[in-house]
């Protein structure tokens, strides 16, 4: 991004960019606790005052160098039993709505593995050649492809097995497909996407506030 800042702390209509999804997931009522995977050494988290959204919010200060490491430590943190439901979120997607968590725990509760929000792959895929990757090499066939997003629904028990194999997974359904099994899909839209260059924010701003309009 750029910026000065870690990206999850840059401003978005005014407030960090990590208190949007947590402003979303605090409102879903099925969802008993809020955990903040944070950098051990993060000097950013108390310059913000987060007691707006409420005592479900909990910061854990166990970050690790992949996305993996970073999931696997918080879950060690968190007391739960097995058989509960975690959700993983990824705090640049900004735009995350209470009916698409809403749908993913509908979908998804009575699935014997779990899943996660993605959406089928609109446009036409090119693979670039090894050399230089400034020339096509092939079009990949786009035909049951999905993009994935968070958040990404397992039990706590089998997540916890899944990320205990250090395989260079990059997210949660990568973990658990590892294991043989088989998440579920559900469909979201594009409006859940992941903000991850500059001109990225403009966007999600520009989301943002049509919903407050809305709602208004």
């Amino acid at each position: 991004m750029g910026a000065e800042r870690p990206k999850q702390y840059i401003e978005l209509n005014g407030r960090p960019l990590l208190w949007h999804a947590l402003q979303t997931l605090v409102r879903v009522p099925r969802i008993d606790r809020v955990a903040v995977v944070l950098a051990p050494d993060d000097a950013w988290w108390s310059r913000f005052d987060w007691n707006p959204l409420g005592e479900r919010l909990r910061p854990i200060f166990a970050g690790g160098e992949t996305r993996a490491n970073s999931v696997a430590n918080a879950l060690a943190q968190i007391e739960a039993d097995d058989n509960d439901w975690v959700l993983v979120h990824d705090a640049a997607r900004a735009c995350l709505t209470v009916e698409h968590v809403d749908a993913l725990i509908d979908e998804v509760r009575d699935d014997p593995v779990g899943g996660l929000l993605a959406v089928p792959v609109a446009d036409t895929l090119k693979r670039a050649d090894q050399e230089r990757a400034v020339h096509v090499d092939a079009t990949v066939p786009r035909d049951q492809l999905w993009q994935a997003q968070t958040p990404q629904m397992f039990r706590y028990g089998l997540l916890r097995r899944a990320l205990a194999h250090d395989i260079g997974v990059t997210d949660e359904a990568g973990a658990v497909e590892a294991l043989g099994l088989r998440p579920r899909l559900v469909a979201a839209d594009i409006t859940n996407f992941k903000v991850t260059y500059p001109q990225d924010l403009a966007l999600a701003a520009q989301i943002l506030l049509a919903r407050e309009k809305a709602w208004k």
